[in-house]
């Protein structure tokens, strides 16, 4: 059997950590081959050293049989290997084009020639399916679409093999579809893509392999026409899975979050929160339901003091808290799991430890008199780790050395320790495996039972019915209806989130 990429017992170490521990995967042409894994299991790392970003202290890469020695990503591209990362690539300010031929430019009489760029990048959007537009600037297009330049990038560089890193984590339900067709397009062309994710709904869909990887070690690669989600599950984590998430009946209690009439506008000043009410009690957990792009960005950032509301009232515990600044927010008993862990949630550059206070740093007993008291920062820092299950050599590891799990996890573990009384989770489980998304249900859950208020915003429709009490629906800025999840299905949630109101939709908002 003739293999386009072999990798024969890789082993990757960083200071304190085996990555990749005698790691054997195999790539056979025209294949969609899954590599599946916990966050932090090892599944980037492999690809990196596949891609040169990394060279790894022993074992083989071969392609097409013959033995290589990838020492950086230029030999990658020479080779036929492109990768789309998980965290896109690109210059904001460019255009599609300028973007696509960075470091490739076609120049003519030594200026670079851009129409002929643009008449090439348009062939291959359109023979790939990608419907992209050569001259649109990369800030003006949605994320999906910014895939697309990336996956664009790796074809105008002739790659044969294409390595996707979490390709869905950022895509709404329909454009996860778009890229499915996408992907089964490029293997007609004859090409061969490794797809390293954690979706087991996805592999079951589009691989035709799928090799497992735990802890850094290699468990073995399996036909997926011969498994199934919960054996994958169960080896990806070395446990059961449970995929219902167990909760007993809610029991609201007293309003906790009211919001009437707010009206908020986005970042280009377009009304994205239009008149929209929702009451969330102690005591449960309300789901906001919608398609991206219905203003649950601008109403989360109104709610946490990110962003300026133009009219109307949020209390909390009967406290008026519209536009005030996001610290007076958080004081007044509102946690905030962001959506944009990165932007919002992290310190990249700070020890894991200092971002465990950053909401707290200034009060005791973190400071006294201005001075921070890192003694006291890093022994909290400790007790979440061992509490969250936060897998970090120590919490003098920089945050942006942690797999996006853990990462989430620990903004989880540093909001729920203050002890509010409104929590929001903003796609919580957002590229998490299913180890950690089972992980953070309970905790939301966890919250709930402990008498507090939980506003839960997912675009996944399984977690929203899964988790939630109540399920609010979001169009167009506005709640068009509440409902619960026991009497409900998800082809009448996708009808409301488009725009189909039921009869009585949007009458009582308690359920």
């Amino acid at each position: 059997m003739e293999y386009v990429i072999e990798m024969l017992n890789i082993r990757k170490e960083f200071p304190g950590i085996v990555a990749n521990d005698n790691i054997t995967l195999q790539l056979k042409k025209g294949e969609i081959h899954a590599l599946l894994g916990e966050n932090g299991a090892g599944k980037s790392t492999l690809m990196n050293v596949l891609f040169g970003l990394y060279q790894p202290e022993q074992g083989e890469i071969r392609v097409k049989g013959k033995p290589v020695k990838i020492t950086n990503p230029n030999i990658a591209n020479d080779l036929g290997i492109g990768m789309v990362h998980q965290h896109f690539m690109l210059v904001d300010v460019f255009t599609v084009t300028e973007n696509i031929i960075l470091g490739k430019e076609t120049t003519k009489a030594g200026r670079i020639d851009l129409k002929r760029a643009e008449t090439e990048v348009r062939d291959i959007s359109e023979r790939y399916g990608l419907s992209v537009d050569p001259k649109a600037r990369i800030a003006d297009i949605s994320v999906g679409m910014q895939q697309r330049v990336e996956i664009l990038k790796t074809l105008y560089r002739g790659a044969e093999i294409l390595i996707f890193d979490e390709p869905t984590a950022v895509l709404t339900p329909q454009e996860i579809k778009e890229l499915i067709q996408i992907m089964k397009t490029l293997i007609k062309e004859g090409k061969s893509i490794i797809l390293i994710t954690h979706k087991l709904k996805e592999i079951m869909e589009v691989c035709d392999r799928c090799t497992v990887i735990r802890k850094g070690i290699g468990i073995g690669t399996l036909n997926v026409s011969e498994t199934n989600e919960n054996e994958l599950a169960s080896l990806m984590v070395g446990r059961e899975v449970v995929f219902k998430t167990e909760k007993k009946q809610a029991e609201p209690k007293q309003d906790v979050l009211e919001i009437k009439d707010l009206v908020v506008k986005d970042t280009r000043g377009v009304t994205s929160v239009n008149g929209l009410d929702l009451t969330v009690r102690s005591g449960e957990i309300v789901g906001i339901a919608g398609v991206d792009g219905n203003g649950q960005t601008e109403l989360i950032e109104a709610i946490t003091g990110l962003r300026k509301s133009d009219s109307g009232s949020i209390k909390v515990n009967g406290k008026e808290i519209v536009n005030l600044s996001p610290r007076k927010v958080f004081e007044s008993g509102v946690g905030h799991i962001p959506q944009d862990r990165h932007k919002h949630g992290l310190v990249l550059n700070y020890p894991l430890a200092e971002n465990m206070v950053l909401q707290t740093y200034y009060k005791p007993p973190f400071s006294k008199g201005g001075i921070l008291n890192f003694k006291a920062i890093y022994d909290k820092a400790r007790k979440l780790i061992r509490e969250f299950d936060v897998r970090t050599p120590s919490e003098y590891t920089l945050a942006r050395s942690l797999s996006g799990g853990n990462q989430q996890k620990a903004i989880i573990g540093r909001e729920i320790d203050r002890d509010p009384d409104l929590l929001i989770a903003a796609q919580p489980t957002r590229g998490l495996d299913v180890g950690a998304i089972e992980f953070i249900h309970k905790r939301l859950i966890e919250q709930r039972d402990h008498g507090k208020a939980v506003l839960l915003v997912s675009f996944e429709l399984d977690e929203i019915m899964n988790v939630s009490d109540r399920i609010a629906v979001i169009y167009e800025g506005k709640i068009v209806a509440v409902v619960n999840p026991k009497e409900t299905t998800e082809q009448e949630l996708g009808l409301l989130m488009a725009g189909s109101r039921r009869k009585e939709a949007g009458e009582g908002t308690h359920v």
